[in-house]
């Protein structure tokens, strides 16, 4: 009985074994192609543009020229004005981070309320974030050009007869306008899901215990709508440090140079200017700039998460 027993446990082991083997070279069948196309389209040309940044070459001539860190001089001096760019970025990503996630959760909140066309506001809503970026940039050009003055002609606010897309100082609000709205229902839809997922049995404990639907809101709902809130303000600051299509459809940064963001500048200076060098080594020192950016500000909201 006892070798019996010592073949039957030694048969599971080795079909238990086999089991594993066999799940192991699944999943290694199943990851390698997305492995192999990170690599191909991510990290290598990541490493072929750090050493481009140390080159001169115009994108044409079969042998770039090794200029060493005179690209990182001329962006680190002020010569390339990019730092600019990156100014004119964070400034964007700031105004988009707040705007989108506030007006995004109240839209969210009224929107989980019991009303007959709630679904189709919703609807509404997530409708100009499935349009492609460039396309939302010309219909509002054409809305800032001629839309505003065709159809408020006789308006006596002055409001719609400003140069919205020529005047420095109003071109930046009319890029972070059309910007929150064309990205708004994605956020509505992420918020009115982490609503949705709040427990009942828990704004019912508060509503018995006298909390108004105000202290209910900002002590019981809000604190539970933590993750949901990391998640946006982190997929609003991404989408608003890769600013670029919008402005290209709308400004092409201008007037002058007041809505170049730092992926315009790289994008310019890479495939207009031909200087791929300069290009490459602005993209390094974005990435290192946005790497900072995001392990910062997730830092700062998983503490704050933990404490709610």
């Amino acid at each position: 009985m006892t070798d019996v027993r010592e073949m039957q446990l030694t048969s599971a082991w080795e079909v238990m074994m086999k089991k594993q083997t066999k799940e192991r070279v699944e999943n290694v069948c199943f990851t390698l192609p997305a492995l192999i196309c990170i690599f191909v389209m991510f990290y290598i040309p990541f490493v072929m543009g750090a050493g481009y940044s140390f080159t001169q070459w115009n994108g044409i001539s079969q042998q770039p020229k090794f200029i060493g860190l005179d690209n990182y001089k001329a962006i680190f001096g002020g010569g390339s004005g990019f730092f600019s760019t990156i100014g004119f970025t964070i400034g964007y990503t700031a105004l988009f981070i707040l705007f989108s996630n506030v007006i995004a959760l109240i839209l969210a909140v009224a929107l989980t309320k019991k009303f007959h066309l709630a679904n189709v506001f919703r609807g509404v809503f997530f409708i100009p974030y499935i349009m492609s970026m460039t396309i939302v940039g010309f219909i509002w050009k054409f809305i800032f050009t001629k839309g505003f003055e065709t159809m408020f002609e006789h308006c006596p606010l002055p409001f719609f007869n400003w140069s919205w897309l020529g005047d420095p100082r109003v071109a930046f609000w009319a890029v972070t306008l059309v910007g929150i709205w064309q990205s708004l229902g994605f956020y509505i839809v992420l918020y009115i899901a982490g609503l949705e997922a709040v427990p009942q049995d828990v704004e019912e404990a508060a509503r018995v215990d006298g909390a108004t639907s105000t202290q209910r809101f900002f002590r019981v709902t809000l604190p539970l709508l933590g993750p949901s809130i990391t998640t946006c303000i982190f997929m609003s600051l991404t989408n608003g440090l890769k600013v670029f299509d919008i402005i290209l459809a709308l400004t092409k940064g201008g007037p002058g140079q007041a809505t170049y963001s730092a992926t315009m500048s790289i994008y310019m200076d890479a495939f207009t200017n031909n200087q791929y060098g300069l290009g490459s080594a602005e993209a390094i020192v974005y990435f290192l700039v946005v790497l900072v950016i995001t392990k910062l500000t997730l830092k700062g909201l998983n503490r704050t998460e933990v404490s709610l």
